[in-house]
């Protein structure tokens, strides 16, 4: 590790949790250089759906390289994006009746809804949306004004605006009747708050805890934005393209956003790639190069991401998520009846999280599973919920040996 610790900022974070030097990977395990092999149930903090060097999308991605393909596009048009575009909307867009224009901008989930506020604002001509506590949305200024936590924020140095906050449905104060409330403020000529661009939400919030969203609640969050003139914007960038046991997180909830943001899992091998969703008569809204990104042709992302789509032209691989789930819970409901009631269970389909309720306990038992053999990150408040997102294509071998890791490193931690 020399090299990192004389050479690489001190902003670096992943490598002090994991502190040895990966050489090689394959689905749901990395390898040291050393040789030892790590399970990974933390898949790129989600960007890797669909595993480690997934061999469909590697040997798609060396016909590219070998036929000299165009890596570098900006918003050119080329076969490898347009054989994309084509797949997303044949596999994803038709089946759902959807007919939403796909904007592609910087690669990464950021970008997305930095985009994604500027065109509520510019649809609008409003400026403040609203977010809700534990809520994460991104590093850049404005994806960062929409976040909540502290230690991010502070790391910004001048002021996050334009963002009025409230409690998530599972947060203290939250809940439907907390909207009605809201809403109710809205509607009073003297409450001194005027209508949002937008409402911005994860029906899962994957880094502020796994804390998940009732349909009903969703509906009403979208109800009252649309009633007050506010689009309505889901963030499916990490609880998106299968994660939930279907292709966006709200599938069957009776949503109909009027924005969408994907990345992570979206170019399905890992390479860069961020892509929004907008209705087209919100679409419209913008001029030719308004909202641009250097890398927002990536070719090598619109090839791979496109081998991702052919998972989903059946039912097989979100067939399997819904069953290693039950793997996955069963073992997480076992820990949680044996804590005495301190820890709690949360999440859908291969997102599930432990919240252990002491961030110092949870990197405690995170750092004994990386001592055996396991890559796990915590989350949420203070860290104090163990956050499993292993990859949805890794075997149940590896699944249950992953989770067998984690079991006994509760046990011996608590």
């Amino acid at each position: 590790m020399e090299a990192f610790e004389k050479w690489e900022s001190e902003i670096r974070g992943y490598s002090r949790a994991y502190p040895t030097v990966f050489a090689s990977a394959s689905n749901a395990r990395q390898v040291d250089e050393s040789g030892r092999s790590y399970l990974d149930f933390f898949a790129g903090a989600g960007v890797l759906n669909f595993g480690h060097n997934n061999p469909r999308m590697k040997r798609a991605m060396i016909d590219f390289l070998e036929a000299d393909g165009v890596a570098h596009s900006l918003d050119m048009a080329t076969t490898t994006k347009r054989d994309f575009i084509e797949k997303f909307a044949a596999t994803v867009l038709a089946p759902r009746d959807m007919t939403m224009k796909m904007q592609f901008m910087g690669p990464t989930g950021t970008n997305a809804v930095e985009a994604a506020l500027k065109l509520a604002r510019r649809v609008t001509g409003r400026r403040d949306v609203v977010a809700f506590s534990n809520g994460f949305h991104g590093m850049t200024l404005g994806s960062l004004a929409l976040t909540a936590n502290d230690y991010f924020r502070a790391a910004a140095g001048v002021p996050l605006e334009n963002v009025v906050r409230l409690p998530f449905e599972t947060a203290p104060g939250g809940g439907v009747q907390q909207l009605a409330d809201f809403r109710a403020l809205l509607e009073d000529s003297s409450s001194g708050l005027l209508p949002p661009a937008a409402f911005v939400v994860e029906t899962i919030q994957a880094e502020g805890g796994v804390h998940v969203a009732s349909a009903e609640w969703l509906r009403e969050v979208q109800r009252l934005a649309h009633d007050v003139g506010a689009l309505f914007i889901v963030d499916d960038i990490q609880t998106g393209c299968g994660r939930t046991g279907s292709y966006f997180s709200f599938d069957g909830m009776g949503l109909d956003p009027d924005i969408i943001t994907l990345a992570k899992g979206l170019g399905g091998y890992g390479t860069p790639i961020a892509m929004n969703l907008n209705k087209p008569e919100l679409d419209a809204h913008w001029s030719p190069g308004e909202h641009t990104g250097t890398f927002r042709g990536q070719g090598l992302s619109f090839v791979a991401g496109r081998v991702a789509l052919e998972y989903f032209d059946d039912d097989e691989l979100m067939n399997q998520v819904v069953a290693k789930r039950e793997t996955m819970t069963a073992v997480l409901d076992d820990l949680a009846a044996g804590s005495d009631g301190r820890f709690e269970v949360r999440g859908r389909g291969m997102m599930q999280g432990l919240d252990i309720g002491d961030g110092a306990l949870a990197k405690a038992i995170a750092k004994k599973c990386f001592d055996d053999g396991l890559l796990i990150g915590p989350c949420g408040t203070g860290g104090r919920v163990l956050k499993l997102i292993p990859p949805l294509t890794i075997p149940d071998a590896d699944l249950d040996e992953g989770l067998e890791i984690l079991a006994k490193a509760v046990h011996s931690t608590i």
